[in-house]
């Protein structure tokens, strides 16, 4: 609360500050501000310096990445294997998200592998992403379908966690329904008098 107190106190005083001062003498800015690195080293800037430094920029990998998305837009091969760099992190930054969006597409386009490797992705879960079965006997089923033999070994093991899934889901649900009634007519051990409370 201290902290919250001064803080406060800070603004009200800069407020009080700005109030003292004509609007013209509020306008007036020094050419320079005082700048202050992490190292306690201070020195007077130009106002409109910039001093952001981010990360120095690969202009060769930009170009490859730039160049692999158009030809993924394309080509379902080219999707897979963006998708795979994605979730590697290989020439480009780990991203989970994009990785399933580029193995989702080239499985649209009929690309066999992208469709197991999402049938087996749904099935187990990916890092933050819990295993969703409906969607892996979909992608398996597609695989299946193609002839892959792995995912017709696995697409039995969807539809039964599929079928889990949906039977938890039922029980949940009566509990649930159960659940919201029972409060409606339970009695309470304590009623409330004029003079205070008593035990029924």
């Amino acid at each position: 609360m201290r902290l919250v107190f001064t803080s406060l106190s800070l603004a009200a005083a800069a407020l009080a500050g700005c109030a003292n001062q004509t609007p013209a003498e509020q306008m007036n800015r020094a050419p320079t501000v005082r700048l202050c690195t992490g190292g306690g080293q201070c020195s007077d800037q130009p106002r409109d310096i910039a001093t952001f430094q981010g990360e120095p920029v690969d202009a060769e990998s930009e170009r490859r990445m730039a160049s692999l998305t158009a030809l993924a837009e394309r080509d379902p091969k080219a999707a897979y294997d963006l998708s795979l760099r994605l979730l590697r992190g290989d020439g480009v930054e780990r991203n989970t998200y994009q990785a399933i969006e580029w193995m989702r597409k080239a499985g649209d386009r009929g690309n066999g592998a992208a469709q197991f490797e999402l049938g087996r992705m749904y099935l187990v879960g990916v890092e933050e992403m819990g295993p969703d079965p409906a969607e892996a006997e979909t992608w398996l089923a597609r695989a299946a379908a193609q002839g892959n033999k792995e995912a017709a070994r696995l697409l039995p093991e969807a539809q039964a966690a599929k079928r889990e899934v949906q039977g938890n889901y039922q029980v949940r649900k009566r509990l649930r329904e159960s659940w919201y009634g029972w409060y409606i007519h339970a009695p309470y051990y304590w009623v409330w008098r004029s003079s205070g409370w008593y035990l029924r």
